[in-house]
């Protein structure tokens, strides 16, 4: 879809607008791996010259979220096992964490909403839409940790979701889910009765468990 930016538009703002969109569609496996983009095509997307779409691609290459080749063309990156390997072990690290530090700040208002993304993730499943699918499983665990006041961890996190945006969206493909992720219910559970071993195994396990059948 054409977005036509304004004429009065300044080119941080423009450059601005093109990288969170982009990175949004990196991040919810819009974009699969290996797919290349040009600069011209962004631009004529967003409705913007090729210095806002140049800074918007320089930006998430640096994030690991493109790839640039020597020959100048960009991509979505195509990950190797080792490097899903790494990608899951710093999600295996970081988001039991961030879990762990939501939960005294897990009131039943924070779980009816989880609850209901949750709900929403059926919708998803049944229409077949991955990156939907991706979206509202990211919103859910998004929705818990920002209750735990740790800014740079969860910045962390999303880097790690946005390098792994393309690859996810292959995983769905193999998952054929039918319901939302049993971890999910094991996270909702263990919420709501204040145990923080079981929500940091069931974190643990809904990061890293979907990522293991990529490896080939």
């Amino acid at each position: 879809m054409l977005i036509h930016s304004k004429a009065t538009e300044p080119t941080g703002a423009a450059h601005d607008r093109v990288y969170r969109a982009l990175r949004a569609r990196i991040m919810h496996g819009e974009i699969h791996p290996g797919q290349a983009l040009t600069l011209r095509g962004i631009g004529k997307e967003f409705g913007v010259s090729m210095t806002p779409a140049r800074e918007a691609g320089r930006r998430l290459v640096a994030e690991g979220a493109l790839f640039l080749s020597s020959s100048g063309r960009v991509s979505t990156p195509e990950l190797s096992n080792e490097r899903i390997e790494e990608l899951a072990a710093l999600r295996a690290l970081l988001e039991p964490e961030l879990a762990a530090r939501a939960l005294p700040r897990a009131h039943m208002a924070l779980i009816e909403r989880l609850e209901d993304i949750n709900n929403r993730v059926s919708g998803m499943i049944a229409r077949q839409d991955a990156s939907g699918y991706i979206r509202l499983n990211l919103e859910f665990h998004r929705t818990l940790y920002l209750r735990a006041q740790a800014p740079a961890m969860l910045a962390m996190a999303e880097t790690i979701w946005l390098q792994l945006g393309p690859t996810m969206s292959k995983l769905y493909g193999r998952l054929r889910r039918t319901e939302p992720p049993r971890n999910h219910k094991l996270i909702l559970a263990a919420l709501k009765a204040g145990d923080e071993a079981s929500l940091k195994l069931a974190v643990r396990s809904d990061a890293t468990q979907g990522l293991r059948m990529l490896k080939v």
